[in-house]
């Protein structure tokens, strides 16, 4: 857990801290050779975000190569809960 989610955790209410964890997992970023990651694990935190196409330059960790990568949110399966 990176600094930011130890910090989110403390300052706001669970719940809320929960919906920004969910939310973040939910947006992904994917380098055009099919690598994928959400916004959450990379330790960062998108919560109300609804913007469309945006692109990030980033080294991705499978080919290992400095490409820009699609940010867009995945749709989460119904009944599907985050565990912190």
């Amino acid at each position: 857990m990176s600094i930011w989610h130890k910090l989110l955790a403390r300052l706001f209410p669970r719940q809320l801290a929960s919906d920004m964890e969910a939310e973040s997992r939910a947006w992904m970023l994917q380098c055009p050779c099919g690598y994928e990651i959400s916004i959450w694990e990379l330790g960062g935190i998108r919560y109300g975000a609804t913007s469309r196409g945006k692109r990030m330059l980033r080294r991705c960790r499978q080919c290992g190569k400095l490409r820009w990568h699609r940010v867009y949110k995945k749709d989460a399966p119904q009944g599907s809960e985050v565990v912190s």
